[in-house]
């Protein structure tokens, strides 16, 4: 089995944390670097923790080093406080990121969005997740790999009304959303983080998307 290693941001979030247990317990992976605001509080013999401030790109260059990126930086515009500070965090960081990954000669980009992401929607939310996938697709690597999760199903620090409303309904959806309606059907973000780390091992070139029917 050739080894590899990973370069993480977005690890103390839902489906980075998932994203985080699956690379540390999958024996390809060598070292598993976590760029963060702040240390997890968690150790293991491959996890790397590097500490930076995402608004300095000289920071995040010197830190950005990894065979395979896995991108799972998000938030909420309520969380964010403003429109501005979102897409902060949902644009500005992760494109950051990425961009100093690809220059540091990392292989292949995973990055995690959101279902109708589209830089032409009319919502806010949806167009800043589609202006991401189109930033990341236009750089240098050799694979980038989508994901378009549903509603994400998981315990969070954070309270989401809609999230915990949906853990209550997420069996009967699931049998009323079939056919072209299975994409929306809520989805666990352990599923999901546990999906990316086995498309890493496909090494796909060019650029992937994923619906969250493929994923889940």
């Amino acid at each position: 089995m050739a080894t590899r290693t990973a370069l993480l941001v977005g690890a103390s979030g839902l489906v980075g944390g998932h994203c985080l247990d699956a690379l540390l317990a999958d024996p390809a992976y060598t070292a598993v670097t976590v760029l963060g605001r702040r240390e997890l509080g968690r150790q293991h013999a491959k996890l790397r923790q590097r500490v930076v401030d995402f608004d300095r790109q000289e920071e995040i260059g010197r830190a950005a080093a990894g065979d395979d990126v896995f991108c799972c930086l998000g938030t909420t515009i309520r969380t964010a406080g403003s429109q501005a500070a979102f897409r902060r965090v949902d644009f500005e960081y992760p494109v950051a990121v990425a961009s100093a990954a690809a220059a540091a000669g990392a292989r292949q980009l995973l990055i995690v969005s959101a279902l109708g992401a589209n830089p032409g929607a009319a919502t806010f939310y949806s167009r800043v997740k589609g202006e991401v996938e189109r930033a990341v697709a236009a750089l240098r690597f050799r694979g980038v790999c989508i994901f378009r999760p549903s509603l994400l199903l998981g315990k969070r620090e954070e309270f989401r009304l809609l999230e915990r409303a949906a853990l209550l309904v997420a069996a009967p959806l699931s049998l009323v959303l079939q056919g072209p309606l299975r994409r929306y059907r809520p989805i666990a973000a352990s599923t999901v983080g546990a999906f990316m780390v086995r498309t890493a091992h496909r090494d796909l070139t060019g650029v992937h998307v994923f619906e969250s029917e493929q994923i889940g």
